[in-house]
């Protein structure tokens, strides 16, 4: 089943890199009593994720704040050392919180995972954005195969 609109996030662990190596993150501890504009992605340093996605939230994220967003986060079917790396690589750390959904629990959870074993790629995350307040989906945006455009930044600026 696939989360919709109006449902609670379902609990789950994220790994976020530090300095100090993998910290453990829960759904409540980033969710709980904030505005969040959530995105995920297939792959972190792939292609469309890194020259479109991630640098949209980056260059509108006082734009998101402005709109009374808390956080913006980005998930994805990789270990906390990819994210942070990703994350480094971006300039990004310190205005996105960087999650890894390594076993994919949570995009399995939320019935949005994609096979990309034809790329090589294994259990990923179906590109999505998502606005969450205190734990609720207040607007998802899904994205079609191969497309970039209900997800990305500007889009989810429009809905706030």
């Amino acid at each position: 089943m696939t989360i919709k609109v109006g449902d609670k996030l379902p609990a789950a662990t994220f790994s976020a890199g530090t300095a100090e190596g993998p910290k453990p993150m829960t759904t409540d501890e980033i969710f709980a009593g904030k505005k969040v504009a959530l995105f995920a992605v297939p792959g972190a340093f792939t292609p469309t994720c890194s020259a479109r996605h991630l640098p949209g939230f980056k260059d509108h994220a006082a734009d998101f704040k402005a709109k009374g967003v808390d956080a913006i986060a980005c998930v994805s079917v990789n270990d906390a050392f990819v994210m942070k790396a990703w994350g480094e690589s971006q300039s990004v750390l310190g205005d996105i919180l960087m999650l890894g959904d390594g076993n994919g629990d949570f995009t399995k959870a939320l019935g949005l995972e994609m096979d990309g074993s034809k790329f090589g790629m294994g259990l990923r995350s179906q590109r999505y954005s998502m606005i969450v307040e205190d734990g609720v989906v207040k607007e998802l945006n899904v994205e079609a195969p191969g497309e970039f455009k209900v997800s990305a930044a500007d889009y989810m600026l429009a809905q706030l």
